[in-house]
């Protein structure tokens, strides 16, 4: 990658290519518990650069506005959050849900002038959306499978990884390393245990791809050898700009992620569960709240921090890497890519990797965004802003070796949410 599109593709702050195109859509913030209580605890939140304060009003509705009184620079979060709106500690400016200055006790008529950035919200899914982009240009919100199903089939987690946004992004649209990294955890994890793509998957590492761009991002199509008349396909989805969807795994709950930067050296990294035909088990439910499969244990409650860190060289055991419990040493579907992700950098050398054939998605992720980027500041509106597009799934599927991949999923995948799942 040239250090132009480099650039371009890892700065997201205001006013930056990438940053001026990624709020064109609808970020996810935070995640609603966090703010549950109506006029409850004001919580801190950074994206794409700006830090800014959630908090839910007295009427009950999500907020976000700007972290800082624009009278002296106070931080709201030691404001009070009361009578629909965070009233300043300092000199006791008071601020709506959208950042417009409500009152000013020692000069009433200041009010006008004294407004700060708030950006609307949105709940979906358990996560509270912000739209951080033009007023005029606010699409739709998000439509992806799991953010219309009811609490009960879904689980929503999310903790802090310590790298660019991009390349912890681009290890879920890469595949091939299942075979690899994961090998040792998936007969035995609670979420992939039990399942015959398991076995596809193990004996056979040199996958094949094959991609296709279409309206919401690309589809990827991950060839390993099957039964001996059949291809196993893992096919997975990237949606622009952000999400993976997870090809699934037998009878276990559909998963995916969104990568969203904090900043340009740290992101979050949401995780879901869901089951699109019925609540998730009890059994389900636990080993996803105990951190198994693709969510984590954290540091301590609520601090988002994963309890495998950098600080702790990620719990490595050299021992149950040596007896294959653990192929890289870490243990944690989560923890196993991003140890190698952060292993990279804050962010990542591009100009000193040597990309492989395996990696054709990532380059035409790279490409779509880098394009889209460039584009939106020559006045070409961006790709994907129809949330109808989103309603896509994963698949895992045995195709006979003549079949087309690409021509079976515009059969079986389009408009996938009223298809059947393929899953093995």
């Amino acid at each position: 990658m040239n250090k132009d599109m480099a650039e371009t593709l890892i700065h997201t702050d205001a006013g930056t290519r990438m940053g001026n195109l990624m709020r064109r859509y609808w970020v996810p913030a935070l995640m609603s518990n966090e703010i549950a209580t109506p006029d409850g605890p004001q919580v801190k939140v950074q994206l794409l650069g700006e830090k800014l304060l959630a908090f839910r009003n007295t009427d009950g509705k999500a907020c976000l506005i700007s972290e800082f009184c624009s009278h002296r620079g106070v931080s709201l979060f030691f404001g009070r959050n009361e009578e629909n709106g965070i009233r300043c500690a300092y000199h006791g400016l008071k601020f709506d849900g959208d950042g417009k200055c409500v009152e000013v006790p020692s000069a009433p008529k200041a009010c006008e002038h004294m407004h700060i950035k708030g950006y609307p919200c949105v709940e979906r899914g358990g996560i509270v959306w912000t739209y951080m982009g033009p007023a005029d240009k606010k699409p739709e919100p998000p439509e992806l499978e799991w953010c219309n199903l009811p609490e009960s089939h879904v689980f929503v987690s999310k903790r802090i990884q310590y790298s660019n946004y991009l390349q912890a992004m681009e290890g879920g649209i890469d595949t091939s390393h299942v075979s690899y990294v994961h090998r040792y955890e998936v007969d035995n994890d609670p979420m992939h245990k039990g399942v015959k793509g398991l076995d596809y998957i193990k004996a056979d590492g040199n996958v094949v791809f094959e991609i296709e761009k279409n309206n919401f991002g690309l589809t990827l199509f991950g060839r390993r050898n099957g039964e001996p008349d059949s291809y196993y396909w893992r096919i997975t989805q990237w949606l622009f700009p952000w999400f993976t969807l997870i090809p699934p795994f037998g009878h276990h709950a559909l998963g995916g992620h969104i990568w969203v930067p904090i900043d340009d050296h740290s992101c979050w990294a949401w995780s879901m569960n869901w089951q699109p035909n019925q609540p998730l088990s009890n059994e389900e439910r636990e080993a996803m709240e105990a951190g198994l499969g693709i969510h984590v244990e954290y540091e301590a409650p609520g601090s988002f921090v994963p309890k495998s860190n950098y600080k702790n060289d990620y719990l490595m055991d050299r021992q149950a890497q040596k007896e294959k419990r653990a192929y890289s040493g870490v243990f944690g579907f989560s923890a196993q890519d991003y140890s190698l992700q952060e292993s990279m950098g804050a962010i990542q050398n591009h100009a000193e990797e040597k990309l492989l054939p395996t990696d054709k998605a990532i380059v035409m992720a790279r490409r779509m965004l880098h394009e889209a980027a460039v584009g939106l500041e020559k006045g070409v509106e961006p790709p994907a802003l129809d949330a109808k597009d989103q309603r896509v799934r994963a698949a895992g599927v045995l195709l006979k070796r003549d079949i087309d991949p690409v021509a079976w999923a515009q059969d079986n995948l389009s408009d996938g949410l009223n298809q059947p799942l393929f899953s093995i």
